[in-house]
């Protein structure tokens, strides 16, 4: 490790010369500061003690790593060593993120090793990636392999690998994951996402419960901005017909008219209640289901995150579909009409049993496949297209890159479910009345067809989409901002 630590100083500190004790005084004028020494902020001389005499004038000369200031030094390894957080690495820390870092490495090469022949070639890659849900061809992996190879063979080993990254605080391949997180940053305000994957690492420190939280508390924020366009929805999708053609500046005037601009938010208390219980139970039957599948891998397949994330989705709407039918009828409610969500829930509880909490399930839970799937399917695809094209020296594909991918992926997924929210809304909306028949599913989507033809099946899509971009754009903003209050370092 020694050996390497010196190779990589060098390789790293240019500045490196041989200097001796008249010369220390230069460093001062010329505003450069020696590498410290271990439990040291300041100068430091390197060498053996037996080459040092009690005479300070009688000292052979001794090595001195001359750098600049911290500033010079890549962000990122000043972030990922710098231990007492004063913005500079001292020599301890700098040989103490080097032995952690070769540590990770070690394990990283291991995982891309499928043959455990000490060496990885262009196959190993294109597999690796292919678990993590990522398709690139044999010549993008070669073009990989050359950046590392030193000698020609198109294979690298572990001492190739290692010189590549040590100085580069890239933990792992997983971290193109970790940069195209989706659901935790992207709320628009639907619950029917597929939960992100974690990292083993993510969930041995923690970090798992701290991106849960920041995803929850963008939510949060994100669905209050965003909640005059969600009740104008579901307005336009209970009230909206042919005999009442509601537009969208006509449904805002209607809604401050008759309950004044504090009726905007009705409905989004409910709303940003339900994130936490929600998120809490899909993330734990994610990873239930994760090990039912049985799969040996730290990062799931497409179609298995598919199949695991609706799963989850199920599980985590059953638990907490109460809530959403309050949400729809708190949204809907007239001034007066009710005191507050738990008067709301008493009032549906009496007249119309606990049935009534329920309705629209059916179709909520049909709605998950498809919004799901293409949601996640055009994400993966736009992730894919713009890894394969741009991703010469990083993973990290920038902001705005992140905010066209999930608004594009997340409007396709409502697109192609939407008629059924619909309904599932029409029916949540539907009070029960003694003797009269039930709303079915598919009795209202005959009705719909009937009077308004197909167009009635998407009241309130315009609205709907409004809110895409601002709601993207806020929940990415405060969840980033949140992530670095929690300790969350970004990658």
């Amino acid at each position: 490790m020694l050996q390497t630590l010196w190779h990589f100083l060098f390789s790293f500190f240019p500045r490196a010369i041989c200097q001796g004790p008249a010369d220390e005084k230069e460093d001062e004028a010329r505003n450069t500061t020696p590498l410290p020494g271990p439990g040291e902020k300041g100068p430091k001389m390197l060498g053996k003690p037996q080459d040092r005499g009690t005479d300070p004038t009688e000292r052979r000369p001794t090595i001195l790593l001359v750098v600049g200031p911290a500033e010079h030094f890549p962000k990122k390894i000043v972030k990922a060593g710098d231990k007492d957080l004063d913005g500079q690495l001292d020599f301890e820390e700098f040989v103490h993120y080097l032995q952690d870092h070769e540590k990770k490495l070690r394990l990283v090469f291991k995982s891309l090793d499928k043959k455990n022949d000490g060496r990885i070639d262009a196959q190993e890659i294109v597999q690796s990636l292919r678990d993590l849900g990522v398709k690139i061809s044999e010549q993008q992996a070669e073009k990989i392999l050359k950046s590392m190879d030193k000698n020609g063979t198109m294979t690298i080993d572990w001492n190739e690998w290692r010189d590549y990254h040590l100085l580069h605080p890239v933990e792992n391949i997983p971290e193109i994951i970790l940069y195209w997180k989706h659901s935790t940053i992207f709320d628009v305000g639907e619950n029917l996402t597929v939960p992100d994957e974690f990292t083993v690492e993510e969930r041995q420190t923690g970090m798992w419960w701290r991106h849960l939280v920041a995803g929850g508390g963008a939510g949060a924020v994100s669905r209050t901005c965003t909640a005059p366009l969600d009740r104008l929805k579901v307005l336009m999708q209970v009230h909206a017909s042919r005999s009442n053609n509601m537009c969208i500046v006509g449904g805002f005037t209607q809604m401050i008219r008759e309950g004044g601009p504090r009726s905007l938010w009705r409905g989004n208390g409910i709303n940003v209640l339900k994130i936490a219980p929600e998120s809490a139970i899909k993330f734990m039957a994610y990873e239930q289901i994760k090990r039912f599948i049985g799969t040996d891998q730290e990062m799931l397949r497409i179609h298995e995150r598919l199949l695991a994330g609706s799963l989850a989705g199920a599980i985590a709407q059953s638990s907490i579909y109460p809530m959403e039918v309050l949400k729809t009828r708190m949204a809907l409610r007239k001034t007066g009409q009710y005191s507050g969500m738990l008067d709301c829930a008493k009032n549906i509880l009496s007249k119309e049993g606990m049935a009534a909490f329920y309705k629209g399930y059916i179709p909520n839970m049909l709605g998950i496949i498809p919004y799901a799937g293409i949601d996640l399917a055009v994400y993966e695809t736009l992730k894919n297209a713009w890894l394969q094209r741009y991703a010469v020296n990083s993973a990290d594909p920038g902001v705005f890159v992140l905010l066209a991918c999930g608004t594009i992926s997340s409007t396709c997924g409502q697109l192609a479910s939407y008629p059924l929210a619909l309904v599932r809304t029409r029916m949540q909306a539907q009070a029960s009345v003694e003797g009269a028949p039930e709303v079915t599913m598919r009795g209202l989507f005959k009705h719909i067809l009937k009077t308004e033809g197909a167009f009635g099946l998407y009241r309130g899509l315009a609205p709907n989409f409004m809110k895409v971009i601002p709601a993207v754009s806020i929940s990415y903003v405060v969840y980033e901002n949140l992530k670095m209050t929690l300790g969350v370092q970004s990658r």
